[in-house]
């Protein structure tokens, strides 16, 4: 089966409201643009979005953000987002942080099949409060469940789509 589309609105063409979207790119580099932009276009909405962070205030993620399409977002930085402060203060968005490696984690026992993992990173923190919580080996560890995602993007590349998921395959991320 050919899973290559001619372009990023292709891509998403069967994306609906309420989707889980998973985001490549770190800060403002090797950010989905094409398919950021094509999702603008599209005009879904209360996305959660999982992705290291939400761009600046008009530029990645961001873009997204400013025209109220996020409902949720999962990340583990947060800090040049002016829109995203606003909303989140305002309790117009829901933000779920993560440290950088359950993060990436996360996203990895998803993408294994995993049913999620036992880390000792939060443990006795914000962070552990409302997640089941072990002591293994001497050391007090929290659950953490994996990131499955409806969408995953990243780029730039050739966008693919197949059945219920969207994916991209990269090609120069992050290069001048």
């Amino acid at each position: 089966m050919n899973k290559v589309v001619k372009n990023a609105d292709e891509a998403i063409r069967d994306m609906q409201d309420g989707a889980v979207v998973m985001s490549g790119g770190f800060g403002l580099s090797g950010n989905p643009e094409n398919l950021i932009e094509a999702i603008h276009r599209k005009g879904v909405k209360n996305l959660t979005i999982i992705s290291n962070n939400c761009g600046t205030t008009d530029k990645g993620l961001g873009v997204l953000l400013q025209s109220r399409q996020v409902r949720k977002m999962v990340a583990s930085y947060v800090g040049e987002n002016k829109e995203f402060e606003r909303q989140f203060l305002s309790g117009e968005l829901e933000v779920e942080l993560n440290p950088q490696g359950t993060l990436a984690e996360r996203i990895r026992a998803g993408g294994a099949g995993l049913g999620g993992f036992f880390t000792p990173t939060g443990a006795g923190t914000q962070i552990a409060q409302g997640k089941e919580s072990r002591v293994i080996d001497g050391r007090e560890m929290i659950f953490e469940k994996p990131s499955r995602p409806t969408m995953r993007s990243c780029a730039p590349g050739r966008a693919t789509n197949g059945g219920t998921s969207s994916s991209a395959r990269p090609r120069g991320t992050s290069r001048p």
